[in-house]
């Protein structure tokens, strides 16, 4: 049996063997694991046992963004072959469900994605995949970056909700890790400039450091000002909601733009008010964002072709006999780290 980084229940982790790997069917294939990045999803588990509906009652592998090396592949399997460098798409639909049918297999109900109880993830040395939803690297698309595909999916996802045009200013609210890769999503998408808020210095001097992201200390700013002056009182075009914060929603609505498009990323943990008055009353358009659908593609080839450069944004990386201490580390939240990974 494979030892996997086990979420045994909340608040405990142990590295042990756990049987889990499933038979190679014909359109599969059989990866061994080279990088995961811990997600704050996977950190949530350990700390509170759940996410809204999604509880932990038994041991779970954690872990969902992932690189590898094909080490099998099913009969039928013809677009890779061993050896091939891949990264993983982690969320399974069910592909004969009115959803995948419709491309939208990321709201499918019956979605089996990694790490999300009852499902293994994939913190351990080999995992088992459909070869629909894994992705061959290019040679210039290292693993460690691999294994970043996955959140900046949610970036990608959220700039192309947006239906971003050429030479729009955006702002994103909350400078964590998919806050970021949404700035740089959009910036990709052809925004001319990027506003990025939050309450933490470090972070945003990490956002910062790219060219065409301006970050905003909302400690000593008023963020919707700062927008406004930029933008001759217009406000921005596009406004990314990324914190979660229920208290920030507020700012969106001064900032945006009559007739903007305002995308809601992060996610509050409980119901919270909105101003659906003021909505109505600058008339913006208004996306929800859940993962992603057909963005992995997109993703690769932004990151391979260079316009994305999210190794900046990788702040250390544990082997995998230090599992633990990595989870450990995610948990103290240093205002400077953004991405912890860990090396099989």
């Amino acid at each position: 049996m494979p030892t996997a980084l086990v979420l045994e229940k909340k608040g405990v982790l142990a590295l042990r063997q756990i049987e889990i790997d499933k038979e190679l069917g014909r359109n599969d294939v059989r990866i061994s694991i080279d990088t995961v990045g811990v997600c704050g999803s996977d950190v949530h588990y350990y700390l509170h046992g759940k996410i809204g509906p999604f509880v932990v009652k038994n041991p779970m592998v954690l872990g969902h963004e992932a690189a590898g090396v094909i080490a099998d592949v099913g009969g039928a399997v013809s677009h890779l072959k061993v050896g091939d460098r891949v990264c993983m798409e982690p969320g399974i639909p069910d592909m004969s469900s009115r959803a995948a049918k419709l491309g939208l297999y990321n709201v499918d109900p019956a979605v089996s994605f990694w790490a999300t109880p009852p499902i293994h993830g994939c913190l351990t040395p080999n995992v088992t995949h459909p070869a629909a939803f894994t992705y061959k690297l290019p040679d210039q698309v290292s693993m460690a970056e691999g294994a970043m595909v996955e959140p900046f999916a949610i970036g990608l996802q959220s700039a192309s909700k947006a239906v971003i045009r050429p030479g729009d200013i955006a702002l994103v609210i909350g400078a964590g890790p998919i806050g970021i890769m949404t700035a740089l999503a959009a910036l990709a998408g052809g925004c001319a400039k990027v506003y990025i808020c939050d309450l933490v210095a470090e972070k945003l001097a990490v956002a910062s450091q790219y060219d065409g992201i301006e970050g905003i200390n909302a400690t000593t700013a008023n963020v919707a000002d700062v927008l406004l002056q930029a933008t001759d009182r217009w406000g921005a075009d596009v406004v990314f909601e990324c914190s979660g914060a229920a208290a920030v929603y507020d700012i969106a609505l001064a900032a945006i733009r009559p007739a903007g498009c305002l995308v809601f990323v992060g996610m509050p943990v409980g119901k919270v008010p909105f101003d659906i008055v003021s909505a109505q009353a600058k008339e913006i358009r208004m996306e929800t964002v859940f993962r992603y659908a057909n963005i992995y593609d997109r993703a690769i080839n932004l990151i391979a072709s260079g316009k994305v450069d999210l190794k900046p944004l990788i702040s250390k990386t544990f082997a995998f006999k230090d599992s633990i201490a990595a989870f450990e580390r995610a948990v103290q939240a240093r205002p400077s780290d953004v991405k912890i990974q860990i090396k099989m």
